[in-house]
């Protein structure tokens, strides 16, 4: 049997681009709240451009340019459409056209159509020209440019946008334009899971990982380096020691909790034991000293 179930878009639902642009949902607002153009058109979503110099993807960019500059293309042919509707004749349409597609796919495609097919083709085109860009054989930057000033559009792809709560505008210029945005299949109420105590590991007796083993959450090395450069010690030592390996700083603590002590001293991880462990197995031999100084 199966079953579909729509999955409303919620903070913490991952989403993608066609160029590995993937990331998480981190705020929903109201259509108003939303950054708009000179004209009052809201965008739909918000990216964060540090996302672009860190992977360097910038076909990214070239696509939001080169669906606004669709976008542009067809808002034109919508104008010179109903222009003809109000008594002009289709002679700029057809010209526009035959810009637009160029000479090849003009006449391949819409030198042999009658006048209501031309009008139908027109209002097809009003919400964007559609455009095709093979892998190894897409439009290059200079494609995109032409395309863009065709449209009447800033070169740059930039536009003004103003702030949708206090109506200013943004002090520096956008890049805006379309792309297709993919919801993934990682869901955050799939996802979100909580562990008090649990299963731990044999060999490390650290907390398992994942949801599926009721784990722990995992504390790498860069989120280390953040508690690190927040001078966080004593919070740091218990993500390492209690909240981890230490069996023995573990009993500890709860005994401490239980006496409504909030002192414990931490012992040795018990990775640190692996850790001599594997050592002895290359044939060097670690004792530990016991003095304290």
């Amino acid at each position: 049997v199966f079953v579909a179930v729509k999955r409303k878009l919620q903070p913490g639902d991952k989403m993608a681009g066609r160029h590995g642009n993937k990331g998480v949902i981190s705020n929903i607002v109201p259509i108003e709240d939303m950054p708009y153009l000179e004209d009052g058109t809201n965008v739909d979503i918000v990216l964060n451009p540090l996302g672009v110099p860190s992977r360097m993807n910038v076909g990214q960019i070239l696509e939001t340019h080169l669906g606004w500059a669709a976008a542009g293309l067809g808002l034109q042919i919508g104008d010179m459409v109903d222009k003809v509707r109000r008594g002009a004749k289709q002679d700029d349409l057809k010209k526009h056209l035959k810009v637009v597609y160029g000479d090849d796919q003009y006449k391949a495609t819409v030198a042999d159509l009658n006048d209501d097919q031309v009008m139908e083709l027109g209002d097809n085109l009003r919400r964007g020209v559609p455009m095709a860009t093979p892998v190894f054989d897409g439009a290059h930057e200079a494609d995109i440019n032409a395309m863009l000033d065709l449209a009447g559009l800033d070169n740059s792809g930039q536009s003004t946008l103003y702030d949708g709560r206090t109506g200013e505008p943004f002090k520096r210029q956008v890049t805006v334009g379309y792309i297709y945005m993919l919801k993934l299949h990682h869901l955050v109420d799939d996802k979100i899971h909580a562990r008090s105590i649990g299963p731990y590991s044999l060999v490390t007796q650290q907390p398992l990982g994942g949801k599926a083993q009721f784990g722990g959450q995992r504390f790498g090395e860069m989120e280390v380096w953040a508690l690190q450069a927040y001078g966080a010690a004593y919070t740091l030592q218990e993500m390492l020691t209690v909240k981890s390996d230490d069996v023995a700083g573990r009993t500890k603590v709860y005994e401490a909790i239980v006496r409504g002590d909030d002192a414990f001293e931490a012992g040795i991880p018990e990775s640190f034991n692996v850790l001599v462990k594997e050592m002895r197995s290359l044939c060097l031999n670690v004792e530990l000293s016991q003095n304290t100084y």
